[in-house]
């Protein structure tokens, strides 16, 4: 009990230098000092979203806390409704906007979404003064972005473009590479006897990635462990060659850019339109779902 004594009279010290409109705590019993101490506890973590969630530093900080303050203040549902808006405008206005801009043009200094637009149509569907329905603009979205940013990159990554058709036509030279219809290569470094991966099959593979100039982006040799998948779930190369190879075979597969990750490339070691070689084991061709 003396304990007890002894951190009520400090939580109350503390509690006289309280200020303004922010909540002044009394104590009279274990539960106040409980109670003071769940708030305290419940800060936890909250500098470090202050900083690298929100972005801000010390120069703004007395406004998050005037804003923490008012926000407490607001208990009913008209005042919750009305700060939930609040944050949901803000978030739309900055930390999405500057995302989807982001996703979208990354670096570029000359291309950007037109805010004022974007804030225009999030308003006014919230107003429900639309007739456009949020899928129906998210499929336009979707398919319009994938555009523009293949517009953009088949500029930007032409030479890789070029780079990888040079690599392919001369591969083909080769006379142990065949080529398929769909300009997929591969070549046959051990043919198994096993059963075809049917449509839908889970397999089994070993594998190894690389560009063509020899970089390796991938490899589950090097992690020592197999990797299991559908046939229909990977890029279109894989998919294709895959369909092709009797259990036990291991082959060189050379992909083209368009049946690979295309213009949007994978990553930060696939750029757009980059060729693709792999080394693929098929060690289980599955069984059909």
């Amino acid at each position: 009990m003396k304990k007890l004594a002894f951190i009520v009279v400090v939580l109350a010290t503390a509690g006289l230098s309280s200020c303004g409109n922010a909540p002044k705590a009394s104590f009279s019993n274990e539960i106040d000092s409980l109670s003071y101490m769940a708030g305290i506890a419940n800060t936890q973590g909250l500098d470090m979203y202050y900083e690298q969630q929100l972005g801000m530093d010390s120069t703004v900080y007395a406004d998050f806390v005037r804003g923490i303050e008012a926000g407490l203040s607001k208990t009913t549902k008209k005042d919750e409704a009305y700060m939930t808006g609040l944050q949901v405008g803000q978030s739309v206005g900055s930390r999405m906007f500057e995302m989807m801009n982001d996703r979208l043009f990354g670096n570029d200094s000359v291309n950007k979404l037109n805010k004022t637009n974007l804030l225009a149509g999030f308003v006014d569907a919230v107003k429900h003064r639309v007739k456009v329905s949020a899928d129906s603009a998210n499929i336009y979205y979707e398919t319009k972005s994938k555009a523009i940013k293949a517009r953009i990159n088949s500029v930007k990554y032409a030479d890789n473009k070029a780079a990888g058709e040079k690599f392919l036509a001369e591969n083909a030279k080769n006379d142990s590479v065949k080529t398929t219809p769909s300009g997929l290569q591969y070549k046959v470094l051990k043919m198994g006897n096993g059963p075809v991966p049917a449509d839908n099959a889970t397999v089994k593979v070993h594998y190894r990635g690389t560009l063509i100039d020899g970089t390796e982006f991938d490899s589950s040799y090097s992690r020592q462990e197999p990797t299991s998948f559908n046939v229909n779930n990977v890029i279109p190369g894989w998919t294709e060659a895959l369909k092709m190879m009797p259990e036990g075979s291991k082959w060189m597969i050379y992909i083209p850019q368009d049946l690979g990750y295309g213009a949007e490339g994978a990553g930060a070691k696939i750029n757009p339109f980059s060729t693709l070689v792999f080394e693929v084991e098929l060690l289980d061709a599955g069984a059909k779902k």
